[in-house]
């Protein structure tokens, strides 16, 4: 008897739908209401509003400051699939180079000028001088910065396609996270002295 050959043709379509499924799962999760809300909260307009960015333009940070609007500052935005930001530059200030795990970001600068990038998996650098009104996106969980060459403040508002997009921050995870100083000096081939001058340099708030 010949063997049954017909369950081989079905394998790479199962392993397509697992594969499309499993990503599918990788961003927010669906909700299944028009919104989510916490047990034992009142709902009205108040729920949706966020009044945590008021008068924030006209503060001058001494250093780059992220404002952020998450679902931990607006519960509201829980399972929207987006979160947002406000970024302050002073002259000269850099927002380090950092992911987002969960989501891409779409930068839109308000004023002043950067200089932004990312790095891609083939560690290719995409690098652009941005002006104001210009827009910029970092895809999803690729390494990039930003940075205001100039000796005036600069504003950028961000979008992200995740209530809760994650930063991971390269330097601080990298030499403020208690990876053994050996280690580091042998993947950096420095000496451990300089792994403890930047250790002691990183801002770890």
């Amino acid at each position: 008897m010949a063997p049954n050959c017909r369950i081989f043709p079905l394998f790479p379509s199962l392993l397509l739908f697992f594969f499309t499924f499993k990503k599918a799962l990788a961003g927010d999760p669906d909700i299944i209401s028009d919104f989510t809300v916490p047990q034992n909260d009142t709902v009205d307009g108040s729920f949706f509003t966020y009044t945590g960015l008021r008068g924030i333009l006209a503060q001058n940070p001494e250093s780059f400051k992220a404002t952020k609007v998450t679902l931990v500052e607006l519960p509201a935005i829980n399972g929207q699939s987006i979160s947002y930001a406000v970024f302050q530059y002073p002259a000269g200030s850099v927002n380090p180079p950092h992911t987002h795990p969960r989501a891409a970001e779409l930068l839109f600068l308000l004023s002043g000028c950067l200089q932004v990038g990312f790095v891609d998996t083939k560690r290719t650098l995409y690098k652009q001088t941005l002006q104001a009104g210009d827009v910029f996106i970092f895809p999803k969980g690729l390494i990039h910065y930003q940075y205001n060459p100039k000796p005036v403040p600069a504003v950028a508002i961000a979008a992200f396609g995740s209530a809760n997009a994650g930063t991971v921050s390269v330097p601080i995870s990298v030499f403020g996270t208690g990876i053994d100083e050996v280690i580091l000096a042998k993947a950096f081939k420095i000496d451990n002295d300089i792994v403890k001058k930047i250790k002691a340099g990183l801002n770890m708030s």
